[in-house]
């Protein structure tokens, strides 16, 4: 089968489009023709080299997690999937294998895609929007008129936050470039705010839930924005957010957490009832094909993506 892998840590340069073998369900697993990936920061950083602690030194190594696809083969432990099925989900980063014609898929994690978007949209949404909705309603608590603010509305894990939480009937404040606050306000947002002119840890307002998509501020300066009982929620581990994490499961008041999505197959049924009912809409800003890979993990790289970029894998 064809995929894009490294054989070492490095730069995008070090991503291969080349001939390896398609991978064997187990029991427990689904043999996907995957049609579509996306990119998540993850993956670029895993390539880089920075989490080689836990991903090791097994090459070649297949870049990528979120995948939609169609089945093509079953375990024969499994009994929720057949041939013909189309599913999404996302495969544990740090193992990888997305961005490739084939890969397994742990009955256990998979679940029926959206009807209503292609493949590639599909293949937007499992580690984002899962990340979204664990952490606003999780880890936030989130409930209705609740005042939500999401720091980078306009990336990747910000657009599916912002409509999160839209449906979900909170009041919610994004923040992102100027050049992006309609985007943001389509989406739903009550009010955006250009992070280049105004700094939200200095202005009076106060938000019940704070969720950093872009690990740009700190629990310490956002503490003084929350309410008594506020949460600040990060999608990065920092040293700074290490402290306040750990107390925050012992004392009362404001709390800092970190979210981790997990591949739930009820809460993709969640997003895919969002989303067949109109409630959030994927963004995809890019689509590269499996060929050029390398082209996506550069402009992912810049932090320029405003929404997903997908990856278009030819049937």
């Amino acid at each position: 089968m064809k995929a894009v892998a490294f054989d070492r840590y490095g730069s995008a340069e070090e991503l291969q489009y080349q001939e390896l073998s398609k991978p064997i369900a187990r029991s427990n697993e689904l043999l996907v023709r995957v049609r579509a990936s996306s990119i998540n920061p993850v993956d670029w950083k895993i390539r880089q080299g920075h989490l080689q602690l836990l991903t090791g030194f097994n090459f070649p190594k297949i870049v990528g997690s979120d995948i939609s696809g169609v089945v093509v083969e079953v375990g024969r432990e499994v009994t929720k999937f057949q041939p013909g099925d189309e599913v999404y989900t996302f495969l544990n980063p740090i193992a990888g294998g997305a961005c490739a014609e084939y890969a397994v898929v742990p009955e256990s994690s998979a679940a029926i895609k959206p009807k209503n978007i292609t493949h590639a949209e599909a293949a937007g949404v499992p580690i984002a929007g899962l990340t979204a909705l664990q952490a606003l309603r999780d880890l936030g608590e989130i409930q209705a008129e609740k005042k939500v603010l999401i720091n980078g509305a306009s990336g990747g894990v910000g657009i599916f936050a912002v409509q999160v939480a839209k449906a979900m009937n909170a009041e919610v404040t994004g923040v992102c470039s100027a050049k992006n606050r309609d985007f943001v306000k389509g989406l739903g947002a009550n009010l955006v705010l250009d992070y280049a002119e105004v700094d939200f840890t200095q202005q009076p307002e106060k938000y019940d839930i704070i969720l950093d998509a872009v690990g740009t501020k700190t629990f310490a300066e956002c503490e003084k924005v929350l309410q008594p009982e506020g949460v600040y929620i990060s999608t990065l581990p920092s040293f700074d957010n290490l402290a306040p994490m750990l107390t925050s499961w012992f004392l009362s008041g404001k709390k800092a957490k970190l979210i981790v999505a997990n591949a739930n197959p009820s809460d993709l049924g969640i997003l895919r009832e969002l989303i067949e009912s109109d409630k959030v809409e994927p963004i995809v800003d890019r689509t590269y094909s499996l060929a050029e890979v390398a082209a996506a993990h550069v402009y992912s790289e810049t932090g320029r993506a405003v929404g997903k970029i997908a990856i278009a894998i030819d049937s």
